[in-house]
């Protein structure tokens, strides 16, 4: 293959449709736009959600219920078998230590330890949050769950 042979896929190409040459071509008069108004005139376009005047659907739908996306608190989920394969014994975990080992990448995120897997080595965990199940297996394990503050 090389550039003087370059073709597109057979059938991925069209001959445009020549509109407006007369009563022969099937395509004459309005040129298949219909009758008059906007949409046979050149250049239009209409709104996002426009339904050509009538009241449009999300208008027309009552609001309902609560939103509360701009307070809302994301969080970073690592779970207990994760850290059994990243960390030695004795060590402490914070923030920093899981961005540093790939387990958490968004610098802001604040992080939940969740339950899933068993840990054997006693470790002092530093994270925003914990479920009942991973701060139970933390001091199962010798070790100690602190929530820092958020």
């Amino acid at each position: 293959m090389s550039l003087n042979n370059l073709k597109p896929a057979p059938g991925s190409k069209f001959n445009r449709k020549r509109v407006g040459r007369g009563p022969g071509s099937g395509n004459g008069k309005t040129a298949g736009r219909g009758n008059k108004g906007a949409q046979s005139r050149s250049g239009y376009s209409y709104k996002r959600g426009f339904e050509g005047g009538q009241m449009p659907l999300h208008r027309r739908v009552p609001k309902r219920g609560f939103n509360n996306a701009d307070f809302r608190m994301e969080y970073a989920v690592v779970n207990l078998d994760q850290l059994e394969k990243a960390f030695e014994s004795g060590a402490t975990v914070t923030p920093e230590s899981l961005r540093a080992v790939g387990l958490v990448r968004d610098r802001q995120a604040r992080i939940k330890l969740l339950g899933r897997g068993d840990l054997s080595k006693a470790l002092t965990v530093q994270v925003h949050k914990f479920s009942g199940a991973a701060a139970e297996k933390i001091a199962a394990a010798g070790g100690r769950a602190d929530a820092l503050s958020h």
